[in-house]
């Protein structure tokens, strides 16, 4: 990990906190722990393209993303597209599923008897990754209801459609590091408007944005200039 950055535990012991206006979507952590080009095409230059995998993800969190059907099945209050933040991560975003369960050394939530503790569910198309994106999505989640409730949340699931499995992720220190120091790296090139440049992978096939990231021409222009470059020499 890069030194400049704190720690998880540092970060709790005295940064200062980012105001409202500053905060990123909390969802860009996957794209950017999976290509930092890709997340800056979406999150900096606004640039997004549909493929079969966005597609179908989007359907199955519509399916999950409905704070309506919460519900309560005895000692177990399950709450969908529940909106998290944290001031100090700089992050906002939205849980497909929390899971909170009666526990005498939980936290009160308001409206509700007793004491509850929380568990975060992330809902995946396809199967469990062997690289982190996933997961680092989910901690930076539960850091965020750590923040939000005063409370500490060891692990996590994330649920992947075609497997129809949970994987239980541990929140280690290790994972909360890399969160802290990817969101940060985030908030300084949101700063500076910078859209890093790449090397063409393997992983390049499967993006959604292979199409419109153009890394051959980085040199000369932003995806989103040569886009309506071209946009204007068509009409």
């Amino acid at each position: 990990m890069n030194s400049k950055f704190p720690t998880y535990r540092e970060l709790l012991n005295g940064s200062a906190d980012y105001p409202e206006g500053d905060w990123l979507a909390l969802s860009g952590i996957q794209h950017y722990a999976f290509c930092k080009r890709q997340w800056a095409l979406i999150h900096i230059e606004q640039l997004w393209q549909e493929n079969a995998r966005t597609t179908a993800g989007q359907l199955e969190h519509e399916r999950v993303d409905d704070y309506s059907q919460s519900e309560t099945r005895g000692n177990l209050l399950i709450l969908r597209s529940l909106r998290v933040f944290s001031r100090k991560l700089g992050i906002t975003g939205i849980c497909d599923v929390v899971e909170f369960h009666r526990d005498d050394n939980g936290v009160e939530l308001h409206g509700r008897d007793g004491e509850w503790s929380p568990y975060p569910i992330e809902y995946k198309h396809g199967h469990a990754k062997v690289r982190d994106e996933d997961r680092l999505q989910l901690c930076a989640e539960a850091m965020c209801l750590e923040e939000m409730l005063a409370c500490e949340i060891p692990n996590a699931a994330l649920f992947y459609r075609e497997t129809k499995r949970r994987e239980i992720v541990e929140l280690d220190d290790n994972l909360r590091d890399t969160v802290v120091s990817l969101t940060q790296q985030m908030h300084d090139l949101y700063r500076r408007g910078c859209t890093p440049k790449v090397k063409r992978t393997k992983s390049c096939n499967a993006c959604s944005l292979k199409d419109l990231c153009l890394p051959e021409l980085s040199k000369t222009m932003s995806a989103k200039e040569y886009i309506k470059e071209n946009i204007a020499v068509d009409r």
